[in-house]
């Protein structure tokens, strides 16, 4: 068995225009600058995703464009947009098991409560923006539970 590493990454800092879909909203100046921060964090920790899959709402794309981290393959998934925690590790499930690194990019409070509802010992839900949670199981992504991947490593962009 190999172990998987599951990287969740809530989106970074995006404006609030009135008048504005949600899923058009754009990334703040702050929210690239920290995008980028998050990049750099990854490729230092060698955290170099084989898939990403990454919510269709504009500022979840801006943020993984502006990661510039290098990966096999990118899908935009509309089911990341607005899941719940159980939704998303269903979505983890269906990975095929090459991949060694799985890389999400969407929002609270689902991709927050998934990293709780895989390490509830952590005691914290929910990301900030740009906040990183780590989880890594040597384990099929098919037989990922609640409980079972405890937080590996972690980054937040700004205290």
């Amino acid at each position: 068995m190999n172990v998987r590493t599951l990287v969740i990454l809530r989106h970074a800092k995006a404006e609030h225009p009135v008048r504005m879909a949600d899923v058009d909203r754009p990334l703040t100046d702050r929210g690239h600058d920290d995008a980028a921060q998050a990049g750099r964090w990854l490729e230092q920790r060698g955290y170099r995703p084989s898939l990403v899959l990454c919510s269709p709402a504009r500022r979840a794309r801006q943020t993984w464009l502006g990661l510039s981290v290098p990966c096999d393959s990118v899908q935009y998934d509309g089911r990341l947009y607005g899941a719940g925690a159980l939704e998303l590790l269903d979505v983890v499930a269906e990975v095929d098991d090459e991949v060694g690194v799985l890389l999400l990019v969407g929002h609270n409070p689902g991709l927050g409560d998934l990293s709780a509802l895989l390490d509830p010992a952590r005691g914290e839900a929910g990301l900030r923006t740009s906040g990183i949670a780590v989880h890594a199981v040597d384990e099929s992504w098919s037989r990922w539970t609640p409980g079972m991947a405890p937080v590996a490593d972690s980054h937040t962009a700004r205290a």
